[in-house]
């Protein structure tokens, strides 16, 4: 009896997780170390979502990425990195792109394991980042912010560092809430 209600509850609990998880943060990953990582455990909070890469011009975007991280953590926001190949830039080894980043810029933000992030092969999340603001990445270190809704995304280029004003205000708005 003790059992049949367990599973009773853990069946209720994960019908309420999964109510309570807005679609576009629907999705599961592993980071560059095999961890599991899901995105619904995030829901309700500002997301930066990052396609990078280890060997491009815009690289050490990864050390203002780490800086926004470390500052507004502890206020709910979440950077995450997609490392992705796509372009032509990325490391060959999950294990070399994890070393690359803690070494060269001390990254403690979740870094998924690389995926496509363009065109029918891209990760899950990521098409629903284009189709929800309409624009694919089109080069490394296109930034992707995640309202608390889990619904609002608006896209930044390459170029737009993350530090930028708009970026900041977007996400002290978000925390203030």
């Amino acid at each position: 009896m003790l059992r049949l209600l367990s599973i009773a509850v853990l069946l209720f609990l994960s019908q309420t997780a999964l109510a309570t998880c807005p679609p576009l943060l629907n999705s599961q990953f592993k980071t560059l170390q095999g961890e599991p990582f899901d995105l619904c455990q995030h829901a309700g909070k500002p997301i930066l979502v990052v396609n990078t890469a280890s060997k491009c011009g815009f690289t050490p975007q990864f050390e203002k990425l780490e800086t926004l991280y470390r500052k507004y953590q502890d206020k709910g926001l979440l950077v995450v990195g997609f490392p992705s190949n796509d372009f032509k830039q990325e490391l060959a080894t999950n294990k070399e792109i994890g070393e690359f980043c803690k070494l060269t810029y001390l990254v403690q933000f979740p870094m998924m394991e690389a995926s496509s992030v363009i065109g029918s092969n891209a990760n899950p999340l990521f098409q629903r980042l284009a189709a929800a603001s309409g624009t694919a990445p089109k080069w490394n270190f296109y930034k992707y912010l995640i309202a608390p809704d889990g619904k609002t995304v608006t896209a930044f280029a390459s170029r737009v560092a993350p530090d930028d004003p708009r970026i900041v205000s977007a996400i002290e708005g978000w925390l203030k809430r």
